[in-house]
């Protein structure tokens, strides 16, 4: 096979995506799977893939590049990314792929990929290598044996592995609204509800935009987004429920509100599955992202733990879990990461666990959060679109770093200042430079921090 003509541009920090028939094609998609069979020593490989129309055409062509390097593909079929990690690990498959572009427009797919074990493939652990090889075409010899075996039963052992985290006969009555986006998380849902219904678990639920649908008709599956939160919100009040959870398209995020209809911050749902964790487990290690800090930081001083700071991005936190054997690991972008989910990320652990939560203490999930919220106001993640964003870090470092009283520089530009802290960095996926201010007891602080450092950005 001959050498592209131009470099995969779809490879990003820790995976894929890019832009249809552009960044990626089914042709790219062929010299992955072959490049990735070969990079991992692969026998036997899993693919997932979520709803958009490109994927399973996508998936397809990147089994017949496995399997023209021997590979047996174990296909889960329409499945979350977590499926993926989950299948890789129970079957002892040498590696996984799931095809998904999870929130991104609708012109755009991509890949998540993991070795065996379900550790994450960075830039240090393969990635740089499958893309040298996808792009020069130096293939070994087809090996003959290829073949694709159907593992959608998997389904029924990952949702076992998902309500392990839970004591279902101490649950207390619930009603919860999900909101799976039209996305993949549907039909994985309706299969932990049954479990959880055959088990007498005492939850309600009511579904909206349930249905997976890759033409997203209520719009891309992404709750972090301001305009995507009305919906939810309007519709747990209106059910009268408990609870709202939403997932992005291949739902390894899930965000919650409360029963007023209240978005709550990610960096707050990160203190209270480190609480869990730690009456679970006292002393255990919890690893958050350097984004918001002071109140996960509390939360986990409070309740006796092991706080870790880690970069951003889950090839990097799952890292860091692995190497520190650290119980849990969140991200305020409403990442969660397990040990004991082979320290993968998963989006329907975490509302489990939160609703498990609610019946234990008998508090509603905005009284959980008010404390925190009050104590550690944030201004939640803010977006610029600049030239150069290592030229405009470096002066605002150059403005405010003097004024500093501690500094951090474990990902991006992190200051801490009296009454205020704020983090600023590049994105590791898009085109953007990323700002996140807290105080301490005073959200006019926040604010006006927030006015000062947009004002420098965009000067």
């Amino acid at each position: 096979m001959q050498r592209l003509e131009k470099p995969l541009t779809c490879f990003k920090a820790y995976d894929i995506r890019g832009r249809l028939d552009e960044d990626l094609t089914e042709a790219n998609a062929y010299r992955i799977g072959r490049a990735f069979a070969e990079v991992m020593g692969a026998d036997r490989v899993v693919i997932g893939r979520d709803v958009r129309p490109s994927s399973e055409g996508l998936a397809r062509a990147i089994a017949d590049g496995l399997m023209a390097a021997g590979v047996e593909v174990l296909d889960l079929g329409l499945s979350g990314t977590e499926e993926t990690y989950f299948a890789v690990s129970h079957h002892g498959a040498c590696g996984g792929i799931c095809v998904t572009a999870s929130h991104n427009p609708m012109d755009y797919n991509g890949m998540k990929m993991v070795k065996a074990g379900s550790a994450p493939i960075g830039a240090d652990e393969g990635m740089g290598a499958i893309k040298a090889l996808a792009e020069s075409g130096a293939f070994a010899d087809d090996v003959s044996g290829g073949r694709v075996t159907d593992i959608s039963s998997t389904r029924a052992d990952y949702v076992e592995c998902c309500l392990g985290f839970v004591s279902i006969p101490d649950l207390k009555p619930l009603k919860i609204l999900v909101n799976a986006g039209n996305g993949a998380a549907g039909p994985t849902f309706d299969a932990i509800a049954e479990a959880l219904e055959r088990r007498g678990a005492p939850w309600t639920f009511v579904r909206m935009h349930h249905a997976p649908d890759g033409t997203f008709p209520n719009g891309i599956p992404n709750p972090l987004l301001p305009e995507n939160q009305p919906a939810t919100a309007r519709a747990v009040v209106a059910e009268g429920a408990d609870i709202a959870v939403a997932w992005d398209g291949d739902f390894d995020r899930c965000f919650f509100f409360d029963h007023e209809g209240n978005f709550v911050p990610g960096e707050y749902v990160v203190g209270l599955l480190a609480e869990v964790y730690l009456a679970k487990e006292p002393g255990a290690k919890i690893v958050h992202d350097p984004r918001i800090i002071w109140s996960t930081q509390d939360a986990i001083e409070r309740a006796g733990g092991q706080a870790i700071m880690s970069e951003c991005g889950h090839s990097k936190i799952k890292r860091v879990l692995r190497e520190t054997d650290a119980a849990y690991g969140g991200e305020m972008s409403a990442h969660h990461y397990f040990r004991d989910f082979f320290f993968c990320d998963s989006g329907m652990i975490p509302w489990l666990l939160v609703a498990e939560l609610l019946g234990r203490t008998g508090q509603s999930l905005k009284a959980l959060v008010a404390d925190r919220a009050a104590r550690f106001p944030s201004s939640g993640e803010v977006n610029f679109v600049v030239d150069d964003a290592a030229k405009t870090i470096a002066r605002i470092e150059e403005e405010f770093a003097p004024k500093a009283v501690a500094r951090d520089d474990t990902d991006g530009l992190s200051l801490s200042f009296d009454k205020w802290r704020m983090n600023l960095r590049a994105s590791n996926t898009e085109p953007l430079l990323r700002l996140n201010i807290e105080a301490r007891d005073d959200a006019e602080v926040v604010q006006a921090a927030l006015a000062e450092v947009r004002a420098s950005i965009l000067s």
